[in-house]
C-alpha cells in the first residue's frame, strides 16, 4: 500500500461524517479494549513493575541489538532454518518471492503481520500470480473489502456487523454459503468453513512474529483464533517476516513481555493461543513445514536506532496507544494513510516514509499524554511527536502560517511585559465576546476547535491578575 498520509486532513473530515464508522469506533471505550484493559490491569498489582521490566528488556536488546541478532541467527540455523536479511521493503519482497518461486507456490496463506503490510507483501505476491488468502478474521474481512487494516490488533474494527454480513453474502454465495447470517458466531463459523480448505491447499504459509527468541531461535506468535498455527504448520514452507527489533534475549524475557502485551492489547491475562515455532519439521515428527525461513527487515530501523527516536523501537505493537487516543477514536485508522495508525503511527510513519510525505501526522495529536500513560514499555510518544514537530519547523516543512505563528509567539514569550499585556486584553475581550452564554461558538485561528464544540470563555482576567487580587486581599 502506497503511503497517503499527506491527505490526513481530508480523510479525517470524511471520517468524522461517516455514521457507520463513528458507530464502530464508539465501541472502543465502552466495554471495548479500553474498559477491558482497565479491568485486567486493576487485577494485576505488579503491572507497573512489569512495565519497568519491559522497558529494561527492550532497552537492553536495543543497546546490544547486533549481538542478539547474531545469536538468534545461529540458533535458527542450528534448528535447520534459514535467516535472510532485508535492508528495505523492496529487498524483503524479493526474498519472499524468491522463496515462494523456488517452492513452486501457487497458493499462500498469511497470518496477521504488520511488517508484511509495511513491505507491501500481499500485493507483490498477487502480482506474481499467486493466490493470497488472509487467515486472521479481521484481515480476511478487509481483504474482501479491498481495504487496508484500520487497527493493528483489530484490522476490521471500523466495520459494523451488518457491513461484514453483506461482504460475506457477496463473497461466499458462489462457494455455497447463502446466508443471510447476522450473528457474530454465525459469521465466524462461515469464515471458518471457507478458510479451512485454504489452509490445507496452501503451499506457503507466511506469519509475523510478536517476538524472536535469541536463546532458542524460536518465533513466538499470539492469536485468539489459531490461524497463526495453521498457517505455520500445514503448508510445506513457513516464512516469518519480522522487524529486526523484535528479537529478545531469552524465553523469560518473552514471558514478561507477553504479560504486558495481552493485557495492553485486548485486556486479556493471556491470548488464547501462544505458540513457539522453532525450525522445520524434524525426522519422525508428523506435522510442521519442510522449510523454515525468517526474513529480518531493517527498512529504516537501524537509522532509528542511531538517532533520537530510538525509544520508538521498544514498541511491542499492542495498540493500546490508539485505543486510548481521542484523535484515533474520532477518525479511525484509515485517516492516517498508511500501515501504522494512531500515536505510534504518527511517529513511525514519518520516520519510515519521510516527514515531507507526512506533514500532518505529527500534528494529529492533542499532546494529552494518554498514550504515554498506557504504553506497556513506557515510550514517551508525546515527546517524540514534539521532536518531529521541531524537525518539521527546522526543515521548513511546517505551513507558513505555523512558522510565522511560532516566531510571533516566541517574540511575545521572551517579553513578559508584552505577554501579560496581550493576555489581559485577550481575557477581557473573549469574556465580553462570549457574553451571557459564557462560551464561544466561533473564534479566529481556532476554527478547527469551534467547528465541533464550544470554547469556554475565560473569566475576564488572567491568572496573574487573579493571583494579585487574592494576595492584596490577605
Amino acid at each position: 500500500m502506497l503511503p497517503a498520509s499527506q491527505h490526513f486532513k481530508q480523510r479525517a473530515r470524511i471520517a468524522l461524517k461517516d455514521i457507520s464508522l463513528q458507530s464502530a469506533l464508539g465501541k472502543l471505550g465502552e466495554e471495548g479494549f479500553v474498559a477491558k484493559r482497565a479491568r485486567v490491569v486493576a487485577e494485576t498489582p505488579e503491572f507497573e513493575f512489569l512495565r519497568d521490566e519491559g522497558r529494561r528488556i527492550k532497552d537492553d536488546v536495543l543497546q546490544h541489538l547486533d549481538i542478539y541478532l547474531e545469536r538468534y541467527q545461529q540458533a535458527v540455523e542450528r534448528s535447520g532454518g534459514v535467516v535472510h536479511w532485508a535492508r528495505d521493503a523492496a529487498e524483503a519482497r524479493e526474498i519472499v518471492l524468491g522463496i515462494c518461486r523456488r517452492a513452486g507456490a501457487r497458493s499462500v496463506v498469511r497470518g496477521k503481520s504488520m511488517v508484511g503490510e509495511e513491505i507491501g507483501l500481499a500485493e507483490a505476491l498477487e502480482e506474481a500470480g499467486m493466490e493470497v488468502v488472509e487467515t486472521d478474521l479481521g484481515e480476511y474481512i478487509v481483504q474482501l473489502a479491498d481495504e487496508p487494516p484500520s487497527h493493528i490488533i483489530a484490522p476490521a474494527i471500523h466495520k459494523t456487523r451488518a457491513q461484514v454480513a453483506e461482504l460475506f453474502r457477496a463473497a461466499h454465495a458462489k462457494l455455497g454459503q447463502h446466508g443471510p447470517r447476522e450473528q457474530v458466531a454465525d459469521l465466524v463459523d462461515e469464515a471458518r468453513q471457507v478458510l479451512r480448505g485454504k489452509f490445507f491447499a496452501a503451499d506457503v504459509g507466511i506469519t509475523g512474529a510478536n517476538f524472536l527468541v535469541a536463546e532458542t531461535g524460536s518465533g513466538l506468535i499470539v492469536t485468539n483464533e489459531g490461524n497463526g498455527d495453521l498457517s505455520a504448520t500445514l503448508p510445506r514452507v513457513h516464512i516469518v517476516t519480522a522487524g529486526i527489533e523484535r528479537v529478545v534475549a531469552t524465553l523469560d524475557d518473552a514471558s514478561t513481555l507477553l504479560r504486558l502485551l495481552a493485557r495492553s492489547a485486548t485486556g486479556q491475562a493471556c491470548e488464547t493461543y501462544t505458540s513457539l515455532h522453532t525450525g522445520p519439521r524434524r525426522p519422525g515428527e508428523t506435522d510442521g513445514p519442510e522449510e523454515y525461513h525468517v526474513v529480518l527487515v531493517d527498512n529504516g530501523r537501524t537509522r532509528m536506532l542511531e538517532g533520537e527516536f530510538r525509544e520508538m523501537l521498544r514498541c511491542i505493537r499492542c495498540g493500546a496507544c490508539m485505543n486510548h487516543c481521542p484523535v484515533y477514536g474520532a477518525v479511525g485508522g484509515h485517516a492516517y494513510g498508511w500501515v501504522y495508525p494512531g500515536p505510534m503511527g504518527a511517529v513511525l510513519t514519518p520516520l519510515f516514509v519521510g516527514l515531507d510525505q507526512t506533514r500532518d501526522l505529527p500534528n494529529a495529536c492533542t499532546l494529552n499524554g494518554r498514550c504515554r500513560e498506557v504504553c506497556p514499555v513506557k515510550i514517551p510518544l508525546n515527546d517524540l511527536l514534539r521532536k518531529l514537530r521541531t524537525l518539521q519547523f527546522e526543515q521548513g516543512l511546517a505551513p507558513p502560517a505555523t512558522r510565522w505563528g511560532v516566531r510571533a509567539w516566541a517574540a511575545v514569550a521572551r517579553r513578559p511585559w508584552l505577554y501579560q499585556l496581550l493576555a489581559c486584553l485577550a481575557a477581557f475581550g473573549l469574556q465580553r465576546l462570549a457574553g451571557r452564554r459564557g462560551r464561544l461558538r466561533s473564534l479566529p485561528l481556532a476554527g478547527g476547535w469551534t467547528l465541533v464544540r464550544d470554547l469556554p470563555a475565560p473569566q475576564g482576567e488572567t491568572f496573574m491578575q487573579a493571583w494579585k487580587k487574592r494576595e492584596a486581599a490577605r
